[in-house]
């Protein structure tokens, strides 16, 4: 399967969550195995042999090829989640959104200064999430940080949360 068929199984939903937005729905495309093994495949390759040692996905759908890539590359996982999802002790980055601000949290440990991270979300629409996540990770002094999406909403202008040199990937753009 080629990442155009992979597009054709993503699902829009319109008027979700409020009236006007197309929502890309990527759930029907990870229950479709092919799709599934195609989107792993290209995320693999995409970061095959730069030396990742560590995946963080962003809860929750970050999750879902996030830990898949980690296993591929033979790297570590570290979940990025919502305030109190946590047990041990955590970083935080508050962040604005269009309808007040949202807080995310990592482990203090999970990143070193060592590490090679790749950060994974399922799709880019305005970067304020990645863009909060990105500087948290930042923060811990990694050696290299790359961004990662699987889908990637052009006409939001995600892309423009992130200064210029950060490598921000995304395998099917609208």
């Amino acid at each position: 399967m080629k990442l155009e068929q992979v597009k054709e199984k993503i699902r829009d939903i319109k008027d979700f969550p409020v009236k006007g937005i197309i929502f890309r729905d990527l759930t029907t495309a990870f229950k479709d195995a092919d799709a599934l093994a195609t989107i792993s495949e290209a995320l693999k390759e995409k970061y095959a042999g730069l030396g990742v040692t560590k995946v963080v996905g962003i809860e929750s759908r970050g999750f879902i090829a996030g830990a898949i890539l980690a296993r591929d590359l033979n790297a570590g996982f570290v979940p990025v989640r919502k305030p109190g999802k946590l047990p041990a002790d955590t970083v935080s980055k508050s962040y604005a959104k269009e309808y007040g601000t949202d807080t995310i949290e990592i482990h203090r440990d999970a990143i070193e200064p060592d590490d090679v991270v790749v950060i994974h979300d399922d799709l880019l629409a305005t970067g304020g999430t990645m863009a909060a996540a990105y500087d948290l990770i930042k923060s811990m002094g990694p050696k290299k940080v790359y961004i990662s999406f699987i889908v990637e909403l052009s006409d939001l202008n995600g892309r423009a949360a992130f200064a210029d040199g950060v490598e921000v990937d995304s395998l099917i753009v609208y």
